[in-house]
């Protein structure tokens, strides 16, 4: 008899890789995937906007664990921004709220969109787009803009690692790129598109965004929600746990003070590392000068 919802969903204990689809949110997968693995016990890594697509790693059961660590991953994505018109939620599915004209688009060159591109590589401060899912005072921005409040956001530091793009099509009335922005944990592309935009003083918004990995974690390995429907698999804890983090052998002793919550002798490294006995997740530990310490314990 297959688990039912509310249980453990027996020992599925791991990771999923989902293709989202286009008018999904991240909440609808987990809901959808709560039903297929039987279990209450879902949760996801680094949320998708319903017009995305992509990788969306979700965690079931006590994988839920991992994913605070997984979402700060470096992300690549793949995305199409419209230069020459401004949006309210900076893409696509938003009001415009500013157009250029033809004659204000046609002194945008190649050369110049490549040379303001160039300005946003590296250590950059960002201000997320308001239409997000940042709280303010405990209420998400985007629920504030919709009750017609203004919000700005204050700027955060993001990397981007990789940025390029090339023309996809230009008319008298809008300039559509193609991108590759490979970038750290909250990293907004929306606002990466807006501010483009706005350096070339035409207005830009997203109108497509795929996530084509997260980490180690890509869209080759991943499937679409139906496809788990039909055929449930995922990938195991201690499995899923060498795949993203450098990886410790432990001794029994070891095994049985990490259980408890005790910590080790550090390793050289100092990143976050996944403590295995046999073939068992133990624990997750971050190496510090003095200790190992454990972060999250699975057993």
């Amino acid at each position: 008899m297959s688990p039912q919802p509310g249980d453990d969903g027996g020992s599925r204990d791991g990771l999923v890789i989902v293709d989202k689809e286009r008018g999904w949110t991240s909440h609808d997968v987990v809901a959808r995937m709560r039903r297929i693995a039987g279990t209450r016990r879902v949760g996801h890594a680094g949320t998708l906007d319903p017009m995305a697509t992509g990788v969306l790693i979700l965690g079931i059961n006590r994988a839920t664990r991992l994913l605070g660590y997984l979402s700060s991953r470096s992300k690549i994505y793949e995305a199409t921004i419209r230069l020459g018109a401004s949006t309210i939620t900076d893409d696509a599915e938003g009001e415009v709220i500013a157009q250029a004209t033809p004659t204000e688009l046609a002194t945008v060159t190649e050369a110049e969109i490549a040379k303001q591109i160039a300005l946003f590589r590296g250590e950059i401060r960002q201000r997320p787009s308001s239409v997000s899912a940042i709280k303010i005072d405990g209420v998400r921005s985007y629920t504030k803009v919709r009750a017609g409040e203004e919000v700005v956001l204050p700027e955060r530091e993001v990397n981007i690692f990789r940025y390029e793009a090339v023309l996809r099509e230009r008319s008298e009335f809008y300039i559509d790129i193609d991108a590759i922005v490979e970038c750290s944990s909250g990293t907004y592309i929306r606002a990466l598109a807006r501010d483009l935009g706005a350096h070339l003083g035409v207005g830009g918004h997203l109108t497509a965004l795929r996530r084509t990995s997260i980490d180690s974690f890509t869209v080759g390995a991943a499937r679409k929600i139906d496809e788990y429907e039909k055929d449930f698999a995922f990938m195991p804890l201690v499995d899923a746990a060498r795949m993203a983090f450098q990886t410790r052998s432990l001794t029994d002793q070891e095994r049985h003070i990490l259980s408890h919550g005790g910590s080790l002798t550090p390793n050289e490294s100092d990143v976050v590392t996944a403590a295995i006995f046999e073939e068992s997740l133990i624990a997750l530990v971050q190496n510090r000068s003095d200790e190992a310490k454990p972060l999250a314990v699975f057993v």
